[in-house]
């Protein structure tokens, strides 16, 4: 028997939050927090399925499926997603190549506190067929199979964001229109404390809301005979369709009177957000920052001040700049946060964090904070835990998914 263990990351949500979906560039990173999958290959063709984690906590924790496309299981059955991955990969001609299997799941990213659990199942349970079958699969199918078993199958409007994040590791960027280009970024010298706020979510409930806030937004100004046509070009009548990142908040701010308040919001999160993350990438690729850019995006004053800081933390003093920016309009133009939320961030910075924001869809979850090293992180947690946090873990920039075992037994 033919007995295989592969493990996948957990990932921090670490720049341009909720931007994926909307074709925008997004910036994950791969924690140390692991799912393992260990597969046992058998002689059906069936998948029998265990989860230890739900089980201890007495929640569904078993499914059994077979070689085939297979109905989705009525609510947020963990099943899901696996069926959703075995539903795509018959879809894609695989199917003769599957084999059976007896999986059993073991993980340390908690469910629901935005750490991307159900990614790590997916890229996980994906690699381990791959691995299994003789598939063939590198790092991009991957993410691509995984997204189309959750957004398509389970039927969650997720973005590519998590798959990639998970199946690729380290700190990337993710172009999120096709052909969904990833680069790996250098700076890598990153400590975080991830803080689990105890406040579950639930992304089916959060992105489409703001979605369609978007598109109120959008389809006002498309039909508005005061915006330009050379404006029009550029946006569209859905979230994903505005070519956000060559419009500028100056050359739409003038037309925004037209759509209502929420929607408004909602546009100036997103071109907000993608130039702080522009700013950031900088930082990420090794770049210098130049004192006029680093001026008008700061101010003088907080530019002044990183300016002085010792060369070896300057750039995580910038990093967590942005990372601040970033949690603030997410709570102020993109309401996914919550009064605990901002308490734990708080408590964060006040324990010395360069940084903290929300990771993942909001409304709960769990904070990334940015730390200067291990022992810093446990101050910074241990503050949040005052402040009501569940939980907290310390991490150094994770590798995606791998192989840790395999091994052949009569």
């Amino acid at each position: 028997m033919r007995r295989i263990l592969v493990s996948s990351p957990g990932r921090a949500d670490f720049l341009n939050t909720h931007q994926d979906y909307k074709g925008l560039p997004v910036v994950p990173v791969a924690i140390d927090l692991r799912m393992y999958l260990h597969g046992e290959v058998t002689d059906n063709k069936r998948f029998n399925v265990k989860s230890l984690d739900l089980e201890r906590h007495g929640e569904p924790s078993v499914d059994s499926f077979g070689i085939k496309i297979n109905h989705m299981r009525e609510g947020k059955f963990f099943g899901n997603y696996l069926r959703g991955v075995v539903n795509v990969l018959v879809k894609r001609g695989f199917a003769e190549r599957l084999r059976g299997m007896n999986v059993t799941i073991k993980s340390e990213i908690p469910v629901g506190s935005g750490l991307s659990s159900s990614a790590a199942l997916e890229v996980g349970f994906t690699y381990l067929l791959n691995a299994a079958c003789g598939l063939g699969l590198e790092k991009k199918d991957l993410a691509e199979i995984a997204f189309a078993a959750e957004n398509q199958e389970a039927g969650i409007p997720c973005g590519r964001l998590d798959q990639y994040g998970v199946s690729f590791g380290g700190i990337i960027k993710l172009e999120c229109r096709p052909p969904y280009r990833v680069e790996p970024l250098p700076f890598r010298d990153l400590t975080f404390a991830i803080i689990d706020s105890g406040i579950r979510h639930s992304t089916a409930d959060i992105h489409p809301k703001r979605q369609e806030d978007i598109n109120r937004g959008l389809k006002a100004l498309m039909e508005s005979s005061s915006v330009p046509s050379e404006l029009k070009t550029l946006l569209g009548y859905r979230f994903d369709e505005p070519q956000w990142e060559k419009i500028s908040e100056e050359e739409l701010d003038d037309f925004l009177r037209i759509v209502d308040e929420r929607a408004r919001r909602r546009i100036l999160f997103t071109l907000r957000m993608q130039r702080w993350t522009e700013f950031a990438l900088k930082v990420l690729r090794g770049e210098k920052i130049r004192d006029e850019e680093g001026s008008w995006m700061l101010g003088e004053e907080r530019w002044r001040r990183i300016r002085s800081s010792a060369a070896t933390e300057r750039n995580h003093v910038i990093l967590g700049e942005v990372m601040n920016e970033q949690h603030s309009l997410l709570r102020d133009l993109y309401d996914v946060s919550l009064p605990e939320i901002d308490d734990i961030c708080d408590a964060a910075l006040d324990a010395g964090a360069y940084g903290a924001k929300i990771s993942g869809a909001g409304m709960g979850g769990s904070v990334i904070a940015l730390v200067k090293d291990e022992k810093h992180g446990r101050k910074v947690i241990d503050a949040c835990m005052k402040a009501n946090a569940k939980d907290g873990w310390v991490s150094k920039v994770g590798e995606g998914v791998r192989m840790e075992s395999d091994i052949n037994t009569v």
